[in-house]
Formats: structure tokens, sequence, C-alpha cells
């Protein structure tokens, strides 16, 4: 029988996988700045509507539960009225209300990332803003992030979390729903320290 020590344990590694995707991403903002257009405030890539995954949704509501009452209204009233093709999490000035418990595609939005395309072949992509001169293919190896690795770690996290919940693997989280409390609730409340 699952504990709350595991779903804990379970949160533990969510937020090391996190912690290494900012790591990674300070390396690339170290290394190629001057190429990034990536800063507080620019929301060019939070121009979607965006589902996050139930792991994702129980360390936003974690987040959340610790947020003065007023903000937390605030959040969950913007994400009422959030328009369709913005994501639900940005504030008036453009910038994410839930930062530090972003899902991760936000943590590598920017960066130079390997994905494969229909025949299996890789093909690094960045932000239109990021690295025009260039182009995201000049970036070095060591500083592009493989999608299907971050992507395969995340998903094996949240089957974790389903089945220590007793639960089948879910379908992702509509952002906004998780955000107007109306989403994938954590069966239980646990400290993410995200």
């Amino acid at each position: 029988m699952a504990t709350v020590d595991d779903e804990r344990a379970l949160f533990e590694r969510y937020r090391a996988l996190c912690e290494k995707v900012d790591a990674f991403a300070a390396r690339v903002h170290a290394r190629y700045g001057g190429e990034l257009s990536c800063r507080p405030g620019c929301d060019g890539c939070c121009k979607v509507r965006l589902t996050i995954t139930e792991i994702e949704a129980a360390a936003i509501a974690a987040l959340l539960a610790a947020l003065a009452p007023r903000e937390r209204e605030r959040i969950r009233a913007r994400a009422q009225t959030a328009p369709e093709g913005r994501c639900a999490a940005l504030d008036e000035q453009g910038r994410c209300a839930i930062y530090e418990a972003r899902p991760l595609v936000c943590r590598s939005h920017g960066l130079a990332i390997r994905t494969r395309d229909p025949r299996g072949l890789p093909v690094v992509q960045a932000c239109a803003l990021n690295f025009v001169e260039r182009g995201p293919a000049v970036v070095e190896p060591s500083f592009v992030l493989d999608q299907q690795t971050l992507s395969t770690v995340l998903f094996a996290l949240d089957a974790a979390l389903a089945r220590l919940r007793s639960r089948a693997a879910s379908a992702r989280v509509d952002l906004a729903s998780s955000l107007r409390g109306d989403g994938a609730e954590p069966s239980r409340r646990v400290t993410t320290n995200s």
C-alpha cells in the first residue's frame, strides 16, 4: 500500500528533475546568453493553451495552496478569463504567476531542443526569437536538450504517481482547469518545495 512518504519521495524526484532542467538552462544562458531573447516579461513562447501531466498539476496545486488567499484567487480569476491561445498562468505583465512550479515544457522553452522528425531523424529547434543569426543547429551538442529523454523521465514519474494513487495513468490536464481548481486535484496534499 502506497504511503504519503512514497508520494513525497516521488515528488522529490520530480523536483530534482525540475532542478536539473533549470541548471541545464542556466548553463545554456551562461554560454549563449547573447543569442537568447528569453527574459522576464517575454511571453513569446506562452501563446499556447497548455496541457500538463498529473504530477505537474499536483506541484502547481501545492504552490497555489501555499499562496496567500488573495493571490490564489487572482490567479484563479485570470485562468477563468484567459483568452484561447494564451497561457492561463500569465499575469498582466506577461510574467508567469506560477513560475516556481511551472511545467517542464516551460522550463525548457527557448533552449535548443532535439526532437525527431516523422522518419525518426534528429532535428534541433528553438524559439524563433532565439539563435536568430546562426540558427539553433550551431549550438554545441552538450547544450542541446533531448526532448525524448526529458519526456520519458517525466512520463515515468507521472505513471508512478498514478500507480501510487491506484489509478490508471491519466491523460494530460488542461493547465487553465488546474489553475481554476477544477482540473486534476491531488488526492493527498504533498509539499513539493517547488
